[in-house]
């Protein structure tokens, strides 16, 4: 079972969205939830547990939830206000010329609070959040970026990352075992290749709708 991100995704009831992120469990290499973003207004991000899938296509997800039940999941994004004190100067009454210039005194300052709101992604503790787009790198460089997942559907193990072209390939997609990561951080996935090992993995053209 493929794991399409950027994918048009459909409840019981019809199209809801798009799928934006998957998060996975680097511990056990398992796919927990897939993020998927609404095509509506306000275009909300909800974490979708990978067990609701039952189908997918190179470029389409399936649920077995109707929208309301996804509406009733946890959002993805969460807005927190985080207070801040910033100085707030205020001039006194008397005025005074000075080297050409003319400027207030005496000046009286004081703090003003104000209140800033940062977006948070919800991710689980000890998951990773994966995008369509993610970096990729060989011990050498940068060879292309994450298209997909490959994903065994009785296990929900990652068995495969699939990676759009890189200037090595062209327009199309690379296998890469699972094995060959070595490490993920937070925007790249970096593998135990160099390129031209890579350049003689498993290849296939890209076919994608939405490509």
């Amino acid at each position: 079972m493929e794991i399409p991100l950027k994918a048009q995704v459909e409840c019981t009831d019809g199209v809801y969205g798009r799928s934006v992120y998957v998060l996975i469990n680097p511990v056990i290499d398992q796919v927990t939830h897939v993020v998927v973003k609404e095509d509506s207004s306000p275009n909300t991000e909800y974490i979708i547990p990978i067990d609701f899938v039952t189908k997918t296509t190179a470029d389409t997800i399936r649920l077995s939830c109707s929208k309301t039940e996804m509406e009733k999941m946890d959002p993805f994004i969460k807005t927190k206000f985080i207070e801040e004190k910033v100085p707030n100067r205020n001039v006194g009454p008397g005025a005074m010329y000075g080297a050409g210039a003319y400027y207030y005194m005496p000046y009286v300052t004081s703090e003003k609070t104000v209140y800033e709101s940062v977006e948070l992604q919800q991710i689980p503790p000890g998951e990773l959040a994966v995008s369509r787009g993610t970096r990729v790198e060989a011990i050498d460089g940068y060879v292309g970026h994450v298209d997909e997942f490959v994903v065994n559907p009785k296990s929900g193990h990652i068995t495969h990352l699939v990676m759009r072209e890189g200037h090595l390939w062209g327009k199309k997609d690379v296998i890469i075992p699972l094995s060959l990561i070595a490490d993920t951080r937070k925007d790249t996935v970096f593998l135990k290749l160099d390129k031209l090992q890579i350049e003689v993995l498993p290849a296939f053209p890209v076919h994608r709708h939405w490509s």
